[in-house]
């Protein structure tokens, strides 16, 4: 069966997968609300590529050729031919529901429906579908292109051929998937953003100045970015997201993000994305 790839999502995760799909030779179309969004997440698309023609890892004609299998769309229903189709929407549990209901009506009878999420359990968006056999966490990390890690999540209910094709999948877009149960924050994030937390707890406590924090980590165990700047890369709001589900699903206070982080989140300084985090990125 040849595969046809729909991405729900435009933005930083969104055109990345939809990029890389391209690249594979597999024909994608990435859909979002926004026009605007789709606008953006393609010229972002062309703009990661030119860096690739550049360091000569893809040649000019097969960009062109990666850029002609993207299409885009602002309706849902051009999802209704794909055979697998990866939600890459926002972090928000409601928003993720109402995606998976609405594309079980439309998508064919035997198509996959993946999530990128990083910690919303499987289980329980597999259970908004009556096809929870079809159902799983297909977890990117970000920048997509770039990164190597497919983290595949296994819902109570998908199945061993399920997981099979998504994993033979991965492999072809030359990532190296890695199975997780589904728990919250699966393997990534469930030792990722603890670390993160604590960072903040460090800074708000006084202990060392965001700089300090970061170059500890960087030259003393060799991490090749500080947590605070990786906060600042992921975004805030999406470290209090992953945060919030792994502290409600687990019921554990280790999970519950630090005050200064839920103040910086209300302040609008979300890191790179608004300009302005642990870091000033405005200058």
């Amino acid at each position: 069966m040849t595969d046809r790839v729909a991405v729900i999502g435009a933005g930083q995760m969104g055109n990345g997968i939809a990029h890389v799909f391209a690249q594979s030779g597999i024909p994608v179309t990435m859909i979002d609300v926004s026009e605007d969004a789709l606008h953006r997440g393609r010229a972002t698309i062309e703009k990661n590529m030119d860096r690739q023609v550049k360091k000569n890892t893809l040649s000019a004609d097969d960009k062109q050729a990666a850029l002609g299998r993207i299409a885009t769309s602002t309706e849902l229903l051009a999802a209704a031919d794909a055979t697998l189709v990866v939600e890459a929407a926002t972090e928000n549990i409601d928003l993720k529901f109402r995606i998976f209901s609405d594309l079980d009506q439309i998508v064919p009878p035997g198509a996959i429906l993946a999530s990128n999420t990083s910690s919303i359990s499987i289980t329980r968006i597999g259970a908004q579908t009556k096809r929870a056999e079809l159902v799983i966490g297909m977890h990117f990390m970000n920048p997509v292109p770039v990164m190597q890690l497919v983290e595949v999540i296994r819902g109570l209910a998908t199945s061993d051929e399920t997981t099979r094709r998504v994993i033979d999948l991965a492999k072809a877009l030359g990532k190296t998937p890695v199975e997780a149960n589904d728990f919250p924050g699966f393997i990534a994030n469930r030792i990722l953003l603890p670390m993160i937390n604590e960072a903040c707890y460090a800074l708000m406590e006084g202990v060392g100045t965001p700089e300090a924090i970061d170059q500890v980590m960087k030259l003393g165990m060799n991490h090749p970015m500080g947590p605070l700047t990786l906060a600042d890369f992921i975004g805030l709001d999406t470290c209090v997201a992953i945060l919030e589900v792994m502290h409600d699903g687990l019921g554990d206070p280790k999970y519950r993000p630090c005050p200064l982080l839920r103040k910086y989140v209300a302040a609008g300084w979300l890191g790179r994305k608004t300009g302005r985090g642990f870091y000033n990125y405005q200058q």
